[in-house]
């Protein structure tokens, strides 16, 4: 028997490169959990409401369109009315439904106090929710 040293084999080399393999895997999933639980956070609150027979839905608001002309003239529901009228229109409105809304259309040349006299007898009526119309064209001269 002779002794000497062993013949050994050259070991494997380690691999240099970076795997991205499972990285892509573990990417995959945090994506899939988001997709998932993304549609859940914007409604994470869960209510149980009591029940009522009283409640009701909510209805769109009314609207009702006020049109003053050049002159002065009042036009509700595209038909001209007098002060008194124009009063008593807008006092029923308001007992049938409190959150009903004037659009006031009033022309560039009305008055300001008309304006103002108009938008008083809608505050005296119960409607505090006026909204003014106006058209999106170019901006006023100054």
């Amino acid at each position: 028997m002779s002794f000497g040293r062993l013949e050994r084999s050259q070991s494997a080399q380690p691999i240099s490169e970076i795997n991205v393999t499972p990285l892509v895997d573990v990417m995959l999933v945090l994506v899939v959990i988001f997709i998932l639980t993304a549609p859940l956070l914007t409604s994470a609150i869960k209510l149980d409401l009591p029940q009522s027979a009283a409640a009701k839905p909510v209805q769109a608001p009314i609207a009702l369109t006020l049109v003053v002309d050049r002159a002065g003239q009042t036009f509700l529901a595209d038909q001209a009315v007098t002060t008194d009228r124009l009063a008593q229109a807008l006092r029923q409105a308001a007992q049938a439904n409190s959150d009903t809304e004037l659009r006031l259309r009033a022309d560039a040349q009305v008055p300001y106090g008309r304006v103002v006299e108009v938008m008083g007898l809608a505050q005296q009526a119960g409607l505090h929710r006026i909204g003014f119309v106006a058209d999106p064209g170019a901006p006023a001269k100054p």
